[in-house]
């Protein structure tokens, strides 16, 4: 099993524990030392506390990871960025509100409010898109 499978298949579990989601992990090696980035998500806005919290239960779990062996490891669990695209259905629930722009297949560029998402579209302003029409979505940080 590839070392990312297997440091997702440890991890995931303890991440769904405390109702999040594993959006992404990547392993890169800086010399003799590998990085691990674990990109965690929930439902709601996670705050610095929740991160820290589940970094700790990671860390248990990777120490003891039969497939690192005594490999020095860095450990980086954050949240998505702003500038992370919307992809999931959930991304969109979670956002409601928020200021969007999408560029369609098509080339077609829709900025808007977000509003109800349901597993297949979504309401921006007046218009519904379909997921499947969206090339890319990205919030838009407004100040206020």
């Amino acid at each position: 099993m590839p070392l990312n499978d297997e440091v997702s298949a440890a991890i995931r579990p303890i991440i769904e524990a405390t109702g999040n989601y594993l959006e992404e992990l990547t392993i890169t090696s800086a010399g003799k030392v590998k990085i691990l980035t674990v990109i965690v998500d929930s439902d709601s806005h996670l705050n610095l506390d929740q991160v820290t919290v589940v970094t700790k239960q990671i860390s248990e779990v990777v120490e003891n990871l039969p497939a690192l062996g005594d490999s020095a490891f860095t450990l980086e669990v954050t949240s998505p960025g702003l500038d992370r695209p919307l992809t999931k259905p959930r991304h969109w629930r979670k956002n409601l509100d928020r200021l969007v722009k999408i560029t369609m297949n098509s080339g077609q560029v829709i900025e808007g409010r977000i509003g109800e998402a349901t597993e297949t579209t979504v309401l921006v302003g007046d218009e519904k898109v379909s997921f499947e029409d969206v090339k890319r979505a990205v919030l838009e940080i407004e100040f206020k």
